[in-house]
């Protein structure tokens, strides 16, 4: 397992924050609530780190609690409601990797089938033929850094790019110039690409787009009103949480409208607090997957298999495994400009939570999380 500080649900995969603990601690989780006044303060501190929103949700053992702070417009000063969209980022990859687990279990893909082989019509490296759907699922596939994208390391670089339109294919195309970074298997490493090529792949099995495919398998049967892939849609539509940037002259900047094809496949996820806690209910009841497919979704890969920066192997096929003071934790985080999402869950499903914020640095402190950490796990 992964052995994670308290900061353990700030999203590794972003900047290597979470820090790796000596020793195993016994997994459990804390057996009071926590106050519902500690609570709100956790999540109404929008200066560490700067936000202009904030909203929680937390089940702890059928013990529910919702809270939110800020804006949901800085213009109409409206607060955030319970059934506000945002963007959710990286927690799109759960839902890609359950319907090619639903996929699988169907017997109408194989794991370890070789990605060349299923994605035939794609111009992909003969170096990438050892390269498995198994090893896109859990980021050990070795992929060659991108190429030929836009450097959006300043928030003014983000804004003359957030109408920038990419297609799959040429997505793919950036990683395609070199060899992989190591034998697929054997080192892990968070890329986006390969959940790009795992859409790709639900696409040329269901013979649908992959939105198509999440909508029919895991959005309708859920319920789920407030999920969806917006396709070429830059917008969020109907009532929905704004996102900024702070430029480098202090000035705020609304991101909220941002096509997102950059991150087809990966990111693109809308969603709510609501839906998201009901997806989390579901894919953990067995209600998606059956048993076989579940495992996946909480088996590590081997010990052997570390992190290029040395450390114990953190993501499964679909999720990311965190453990906070001994207390392990299964879900994702998931950031787009101007938005961060955290989605966990305990072992025992004891504790359940999702976060969503919207931080205004282009980088920042996971400060809020911190806290949230600090009141489930004492």
């Amino acid at each position: 397992m992964t052995f994670l500080s308290r900061r353990a649900f700030t999203g590794a995969c972003a900047a290597g924050a979470l820090a790796v603990l000596t020793g195993r601690a016994s997994a459990r989780a804390a057996s009071a609530s926590p106050d519902p006044a500690d609570l709100q303060a956790a999540i109404s501190d929008l200066s560490h780190p700067p936000a202009t929103a904030s909203h929680l949700l937390i089940d702890r053992r059928g013990d529910r609690w919702y809270g939110t702070a800020g804006a949901a417009d800085l213009t109409s000063g409206r607060p955030v409601r319970a059934g506000d969209r945002f963007r959710a980022g990286s927690v799109t990859k759960p839902f890609v990797a359950t319907v090619v687990l639903q996929l699988w279990a169907e017997g109408r893909l194989d794991l370890d089938a070789p990605v060349t082989d299923c994605l035939p019509g794609l111009s992909l490296p003969r170096s990438f033929r050892r390269i498995t759907v198994s090893h896109l699922l859990d980021h050990t596939s070795g992929l060659p850094d991108h190429r030929g994208q836009p450097d959006l390391s300043t928030p003014e670089a983000v804004l003359r790019h957030r109408f920038d339109h990419w297609t799959p294919h040429a997505l793919v195309a950036t990683v395609t110039h070199d060899r992989p970074k190591f034998a697929p298997g054997t080192r892990q490493e968070y890329r986006g690409i390969n959940y790009v090529l795992l859409a790709l792949l639900v696409e040329a099995v269901t013979g649908r787009p992959y939105a198509d495919a999440i909508d029919s398998r895991i959005v309708r049967p859920l319920r789920l009103t407030g999920t969806l892939i917006p396709g070429g849609d830059p917008r969020l539509h109907g009532p929905h949480i704004h996102g900024y940037l702070r430029m480098t002259d202090g000035s705020l900047r609304d991101v909220t409208t941002y096509d997102q094809s950059s991150a087809w496949g990966e990111g693109e996820l809308v969603s709510t607090a609501d839906d998201l806690f009901r997806f989390q209910d579901a894919l953990f009841s067995g209600a998606l997957l059956p048993p076989r497919a579940l495992e996946k979704l909480t088996t590590l890969p081997p010990p052997a298999v570390r992190m290029l920066d040395g450390g114990p192997a953190r993501y499964s096929m679909g999720l990311q495994a965190v453990r906070v003071k001994g207390t392990l934790f299964w879900g994702k985080t998931g950031e787009s400009y101007g938005y961060r999402t955290r989605m966990f869950a305990s072992e025992d499903l004891g504790t359940r939570l999702v976060l969503s914020y919207t931080p205004t640095p282009l980088t920042t402190e996971e400060d809020m999380v911190v806290r949230i950490a600090d009141l489930l796990v004492p």
